[in-house]
């Protein structure tokens, strides 16, 4: 519009000058918009459409040379009169024009300026032809507004109108090309805050956003897209969605199946793992044509996160609740029964109703309940306190040996009684660090189930092994072993409970206290076991480097 302006304001001076001295001066004046008016078109075109032309620096140059180079030629006419050969005052009309004789350049500048005004056009309409009914009826108004001046000149250059044996119209005619853009201004609200408030609006969204075009070129994007690329110099205008999604196949797939989709992808940036719902929305005009498409970026990592800590507090909830529930059964069942069974016992005895005799005969089977009540009052203490209060964890060195051998003696009688020979191997000083009550009862309960279920007559096999940061303790017995149902609830730390080789009663609580204290040690448990052929708790714990201290 500037260069369409200078061309008529310079005209219309000319016509109002009495000599050719002056009409040519104007005339030089009023040739910087017209030999610039078709470039700028053109330009006009390229960047209306969003036409990439970073990686071709060569085109605007191009598409200057030729007007400048005519420029040239017409300050320099005087010269070499390559673009007018002559000139001569018309003074037939109500005013004087400027005849002219054409060189050999003008028609090079004609038709230079003819090509430009149809390659802009060309891609003004190649780009908008199936695009939305708003920027269709746009560009048709632009065209339009164009075509008027253009075919004044060709009227022109023809001869068909040139009133006055002279007068060029097509300045003029540029008053319609005001006019309809101005129509599409209106008509459309381009110059209203609605356009400045949508680009606000895009770049302040917590949402990452691209589009791309049917060519899959990204034309758009916020700043906020970046964030969810592993390489966000990637992200420019023009790249192609297989550059840009490189490293994630899946996304790119989705572009290309141009239907609504959405899907969760993962993104390392340092040593955070993000997780991000990718959406893909086709742009569709309103004959269902595919033109682009809208990918939209959440980042749903916290979210993530926030549903799966409430997944697990749901489950160790319910775990909880399965747990409390079993606690009251075990109190009311295998706590409850073999004390009222002692005190019922003593209130015969006192009554006269059991003889002494019998009362002895009796005694071995109460101390063997007596001594699992023990072992389950201490459990229940146990978990009860890490529970409810939690428990101060006091590392301290410990002789590993002195330890199991003291755990040896306290079930030796129980295993004595069904004939089991307890072996500890590798019995050299071995220290660790721990908490003392903690692997006491870890070692007890896991003698103590190992002679639950070991057959009469049998082995158990408590060993040590010593590596570089870390000892290993395994307690090994040859009895039923466990099968491949409770193995796997065993390793989900699932509470479950069997019977032993002599109806031993259990609780499940043993195991489960276990895993716990060994974690807290910042310990492991492993278990291998073979339905029938026994089974293998090992423990690793870490080493204490300096037992000279203990």
């Amino acid at each position: 519009m500037l260069s369409f302006s200078i061309w008529g304001f310079f005209y219309g001076i000319e016509l109002t000058s009495q000599t050719i001295e002056h009409m040519l001066i104007w005339s030089k004046f009023e040739y910087l918009g017209l030999v610039l008016a078709p470039s700028c078109w053109v330009v006009f075109s390229l960047k209306y459409t969003d036409y990439d032309t970073r990686n071709k620096p060569w085109i605007y140059p191009a598409v200057f040379f030729l007007p400048l180079l005519t420029y040239v030629i017409v300050l320099t006419n005087g010269w070499h009169q390559l673009h007018y050969k002559s000139n001569w005052l018309i003074t037939d009309g109500p005013f004087p024009l400027l005849g002219i004789e054409k060189g050999v350049w003008y028609p090079v500048q004609v038709t230079y300026s003819y090509f430009y005004y149809f390659l802009g056009t060309a891609i003004l309409w190649k780009r908008f032809r199936f695009a939305n009914i708003h920027f269709k009826l746009q560009t048709r108004l632009l065209i339009i507004g164009g075509f008027f001046p253009l075919i004044i000149n060709i009227l022109y250059q023809v001869s068909w109108i040139k009133p006055f044996d002279g007068l060029d119209l097509t300045p003029y005619a540029f008053l319609f090309t005001y006019f309809f853009i101005a129509v599409s201004i209106v008509r459309f609200n381009l110059l209203n805050l609605k356009p400045v408030a949508k680009e606000k609006i895009f770049e302040l969204m917590n949402r990452g956003v691209l589009i791309f075009d049917h060519r899959e070129k990204l034309v758009d994007f916020n700043s906020k897209s970046k964030s969810f690329s592993s390489n966000p110099s990637k992200i420019q205008i023009g790249q192609s969605a297989s550059v840009v999604f490189e490293e994630n196949p899946e996304i790119l797939q989705l572009i290309r199946q141009k239907t609504n989709q959405q899907l969760e992808s993962q993104l390392i940036k340092g040593n955070n793992e993000l997780v991000y719902q990718v959406e893909v929305i086709p742009i569709t005009d309103d004959k269902t044509l595919v033109m682009g498409i809208l990918l939209l970026f959440d980042d749903i990592t916290l979210e993530n996160k926030t549903n799966e800590q409430l997944r697990n507090q749901a489950s160790e909830l319910r775990q909880l609740n399965d747990l409390k529930d079993k606690f009251f059964s075990i109190i009311s069942h295998d706590l409850k029964g073999p004390v009222f069974g002692v005190k019922e016992l003593i209130h015969l005895t006192q009554k006269g109703l059991v003889t002494e005799e019998e009362f002895l005969e009796m005694l071995p089977e109460i101390s063997k309940n007596m001594e699992n009540v023990a072992l389950l009052l201490e459990n229940l203490l146990a978990w009860t306190s890490s529970q409810l209060r939690g428990e101060h964890i006091q590392t301290q060195q410990i002789d590993l040996n002195r330890l199991i051998l003291g755990q040896k003696n306290l079930l030796s009688r129980i295993a004595i009684e069904k004939s089991i020979e307890i072996e500890v191997k590798n019995s050299e000083e071995t220290w660790v660090l721990a908490d003392k009550n903690m692997l006491e009862l870890i070692i007890r309960n896991l003698m103590s189930n190992a002679i639950k279920f070991s057959n009469t007559g049998s082995k158990i096999i408590v060993s040590c092994s010593t590596a570089v940061n870390e000892i290993k303790i395994c307690v090994e017995d040859f009895g039923v072993g466990i099968s491949e149902e409770n193995l796997q609830k065993l390793n989900e730390g699932i509470s479950f409970t069997t019977r032993g080789q002599s109806k031993e009663t259990g609780t499940g609580l043993g195991l489960l206290l276990v895993r716990e204290y060994i974690s807290k040690n910042g310990g492991a448990l492993s278990v291998e076991s073979k339905l029938n052929q026994g089974s293998k708790f090992c423990i690793t714990l870490p080493k204490s480097n300096n037992p000279e201290k203990a």
